[in-house]
């Protein structure tokens, strides 16, 4: 018998060069679209948020992460590949500690499945050139920028 849906606590990383995400190419088999969503994945039964960040990030891309910031928890309702999800997001902003990452457009591929990985800029989500997951995310990235604190006067 096939066991309940459930809700899946996960952890992505929200990294940033400029006005750039660090995010994979996903693709929904049942719509034919893709889309593309924050690196990071599910947390461990007793696993802290901050930590399964961490662990997903060397897993997926090899990388170990710095300046680990939790951002925000959000609630996901969604269907991908014609299956309902529902997931509890934990958001952290957070830096690549090798700069290497930062210089190339194309990362590389997740790597344990393949997916490419990339910095998309937020403004192909604004006009509607490509669609970024988790629903919500551009909403609450542009929130955090409109109310982050001026910098120094010039």
């Amino acid at each position: 018998m096939p066991s309940a849906p459930r809700i899946r606590p996960i952890a992505l990383a929200i990294i940033r060069r400029g006005d750039d995400l660090l995010v994979y190419e996903g693709f929904d088999k049942a719509t034919g679209q893709a889309f593309y969503r924050p690196l990071g994945g599910g947390i461990e039964f007793q696993e802290p948020a901050i930590d399964a960040v961490r662990r997903e990030l060397i897993e997926e891309l090899g990388a170990e992460l710095a300046d680990v910031e939790p951002m925000a928890v959000r609630e996901n309702i969604f269907e991908v590949n014609g299956r309902p999800g529902h997931e509890i997001v934990f958001y952290f902003s957070a830096s690549l500690v090798d700069p290497s990452f930062y210089m190339r457009d194309d990362v590389g591929v997740i790597l344990d499945e393949g997916s490419p990985v990339s910095w998309q800029p937020l403004r192909r989500f604004e006009a509607g050139q490509a669609t970024l997951r988790p629903v919500g995310l551009l909403e609450l990235l542009r929130d955090r920028e409109r109310t982050r604190p001026a910098g120094p006067p010039g």
